[in-house]
């Protein structure tokens, strides 16, 4: 089992329609930021955190959750391996790759590895800076 401070539990869930959402990342003030996000939307839910790939692995395994989303660069196990490792293990489960590197060929491998989605960091913060931008003036 993974050590206990690369990984935690969230809050149990009661409602049954909820997506139930892994977290994966070595940032834990990334972390810390992203998940309030995520547990904002009605419909989702984050049911864990892990500090690295082979946490992610096991918690996605203990947890079961309906998506992960999952850094590429981090310890103990890389994104690429892990995504890999999820999709054989968890056919079904939703993979998204979440990265500060834009390269084509690392997008390319993980995709091929079973990522439904690979997201740059990047991408994603000006994203949600236009979008909260656009909430302020009215137009989001």
């Amino acid at each position: 089992m993974a050590d206990k401070a690369n990984f935690r539990r969230m809050g149990n869930l009661d409602a049954v329609a909820m997506i139930r959402v892994l977290l994966a990342d070595d940032d834990q003030p990334f972390l810390d930021a992203l998940s309030p996000l995520i547990e904002r939307q009605p419909e989702l839910a984050v049911v864990g955190q892990a500090l690295d790939g082979l946490a992610a692995i096991e918690l996605a395994d203990e947890l079961s959750p309906d998506a992960v989303v999952i850094d590429l660069h981090m310890p103990r196990l890389d994104g690429v391996s892990a995504v890999a490792r999820l999709r054989r293990d968890h056919p079904n489960m939703c993979v998204i790759a979440l990265t500060g590197d834009e390269a084509p060929a690392l997008h390319r491998a993980v995709t091929e590895a079973g990522a439904d989605a690979v997201l740059v960091k990047d991408e994603f913060v000006d994203v949600l800076v236009d979008r909260l931008a656009g909430a302020r003036a009215g137009v989001a």
